[in-house]
């Protein structure tokens, strides 16, 4: 499988991850069905920011919509690589590998063995803080006012064999 190609068609989150899955699956041999992706508003700071988390015990990973919104305003050709990038780290922490640093080095190496050394996603998985302008608003640091969960429909499609 051209996982480079696969992410490059991919339309939406929901098809993101399958491309997540599959690059799990063929370089870990492990994988997981049932997962919900929820978006919500987890807040900006200018210099860190959260991607997302996975609660462990549960089947929803939540990405924070604001990189998603930042990174639409200023560098939407990174979208595809950040959102692949996030959803990978998550699904590996769904996996039950919940060491941080583990993590981040997997996500890093599974990218480059993806989808090449060159490639958005592993630059962005080695050092994401270089593209922290394109991930937060400048100069300003909230919390939100609001944390409802937005789930996203149809996330996990190739776990689902039926429709309920």
């Amino acid at each position: 499988m051209d996982f480079k190609a696969e992410l490059e068609q991919a339309r939406d989150l929901p098809e993101i991850f399958e491309v997540v899955k599959a690059v799990v699956h063929k370089l870990l041999g492990r994988s997981r069905g049932g997962l919900m992706l929820g978006l919500a508003n987890l807040g900006n700071h200018p210099r860190a920011f959260m991607g997302g988390f996975f609660t462990v015990g549960s089947n929803v990973i939540v990405m924070n919509k604001i990189p998603l919104q930042k990174i639409k305003e200023t560098r939407p050709d990174l979208y595809k690589p950040y959102a692949f990038s996030i959803l990978l780290h998550e699904y590996l922490h769904s996996l039950g590998y919940l060491d941080e640093i583990q993590v981040r080095s997997m996500v890093s190496r599974l990218t480059r063995e993806a989808l090449g050394e060159d490639h958005l996603a592993a630059d962005i998985a080695e050092n994401a803080e270089s593209f922290m302008k394109h991930l937060v608003y400048p100069g300003v640091a909230w919390r939100p006012e609001d944390s409802g969960l937005e789930l996203v429909e149809d996330f996990d499609r190739s776990s689902v064999s039926y429709i309920a």
